[in-house]
């Protein structure tokens, strides 16, 4: 996995003056323009090179401003400033969402997790640096005989055991606990997309366990439970049958409906934000040494001893946000389960693909057309990134500005969340006070 720096993209100016006439519009350099190299600027006639300015004639590999017939000199009419600026990579933060089946069946699965949860999961994930935050959709409460749920501290607020009914005590900024009553055997689905904008029974969350979520945050639903989704609440519902084909059907229809729930959180179909886990009564993989199966494993009606149903739906759902699938029953080998989502958690913590874009010298305005994008991986080349008008015009090595933002396009985002110690540098002109 990539390592960078983890605090975010601060961008340092490091262009200078081209010219010295501000007479029209910085387009007018012709459409000979290149963005290439490491160079900051080059003046009277001078490529920049090799993050300097090259000065009366000097020569760079930097930028080569084209204006046409004559000397290839830079039309003073045209001058304008060039403004290099580097992009620290930020890893995205995580938000981690637990939904746990609170029904007679789970007794023994909870007080897995209970013992699981801190030593297995959140001390991994804390230890890798990553920002990450949990939220727990579930009933608190004693494990026997109330099937319910105690998160403990490090990670949560609250020491156990704790009474029924007793109100949560949340660990912010790591830990939220949202009580809604309990989740059953088959209506997990349901009731958090009913409850994502509804307050629990204590008020803790007056807006639903979304207020607790953040919009820079990659999503990592991880679903516990015994048994399959059959479920209608308010506008939602899904049925997978405990089949293969009803599955598919329905982890469909639910990540259409979570997508539209908050695109804003969870994104779009064609550039998810999450990814689902599943710890269902899907039966063991004689293949594997913790007995998971993979996102490319197709959906299977095996149950693993104890559980009622395969859960073919959250199966379904996870191979297609490339989540893995655990055997939940008696809460067997949860230490390495834990482990193995932590390490997802911390995978996810990709490279963030979206920038502010950078504040101009003080008085002036860039010129967004102008804008390009260099990515310089550790071992190779710069490759430019180009600009698009928008996500549907996409094509690779390019980027497009949304508002005040910045977006790599997902095959140039894929190209650097796979790099190692590479750096991003964002070149732009400033605007002249000739017309646009």
């Amino acid at each position: 996995m990539p390592q960078f720096n983890l605090r975010l993209v601060t961008f340092a100016a490091a262009g200078t003056l081209i010219g010295t006439a501000m007479t029209s519009a910085c387009g007018g350099a012709g459409d000979g323009n290149q963005f290439a190299g490491n160079g900051a600027a080059a003046a009277n006639g001078g490529n920049g090179g090799n993050a300097a300015s090259a000065a009366n004639g000097g020569s760079g590999a930097g930028i080569n401003f084209d204006s046409g017939p004559g000397d290839g000199g830079i039309d003073p009419d045209a001058a304008c400033d060039l403004q290099k600026f580097t992009a620290k990579l930020e890893k995205k933060p995580v938000d981690v969402v637990f939904i746990l089946d609170n029904s007679c069946s789970m007794t023994d699965e909870i007080l897995a997790i209970q013992n699981n949860i801190n030593q297995n999961f959140a001390q991994i994930i804390a230890a890798s640096g990553v920002d990450y935050r949990v939220v727990f959709i579930a009933e608190q409460g004693p494990a026997n005989p109330d099937e319910s749920i105690c998160i403990g501290p490090p990670l949560g607020g609250t020491s156990c055991p704790v009474s029924a009914n007793q109100t949560p005590v949340n660990n912010p900024p790591i830990f939220y606990h949202y009580d809604n009553n309990d989740v059953e055997s088959h209506d997990s689905w349901c009731k958090m997309m009913d409850w994502y904008d509804k307050p629990d029974r204590y008020n803790l969350a007056a807006t639903g366990w979304r207020e607790w979520l953040r919009t820079e945050a990659f999503k990592a639903f991880v679903e516990i439970t015994d048994d399959g989704i059959s479920c209608s609440r308010g506008q939602w519902s899904y049925n997978d049958s405990d089949q293969v084909g009803p599955g598919t059907s329905a982890a469909q229809q639910f990540d259409q409906d979570l997508l539209a729930r908050d695109p804003a959180q969870f994104g779009t179909a064609a550039d998810r934000n999450y990814v689902w886990y599943s710890i269902i009564g899907i039966g063991p993989n004689p293949g594997s040494s913790d007995k998971s199966w993979a996102p490319t494993d197709p959906v299977n009606t095996s149950k693993c001893s104890t559980a009622p149903g395969p859960g073919t739906g959250y199966q379904a759902l996870s191979n297609l946000t490339g989540g893995i699938k655990f055997p939940v029953c008696e809460g067997q080998g949860f230490d390495v389960v834990f482990q193995e989502i932590a390490k997802g958690v911390i995978k996810s913590a990709t490279i963030a693909c979206e920038f502010n874009v950078p504040a101009p010298p003080q008085g002036q305005e860039l010129d967004l057309k102008s804008l390009t994008v260099e990515f310089t991986p550790q071992a190779g080349s710069p490759v430019k990134f180009g600009q698009v008008d928008n996500l549907a015009a996409c094509t690779p090595n390019s980027f497009y500005i949304e508002t005040d933002k910045i977006k790599l396009c997902p095959d140039s985002c894929t190209t650097v969340q796979g790099a190692e110690n590479a750096e991003l540098q964002i070149l732009a002109l400033c605007k002249g006070p000739g017309p646009f």
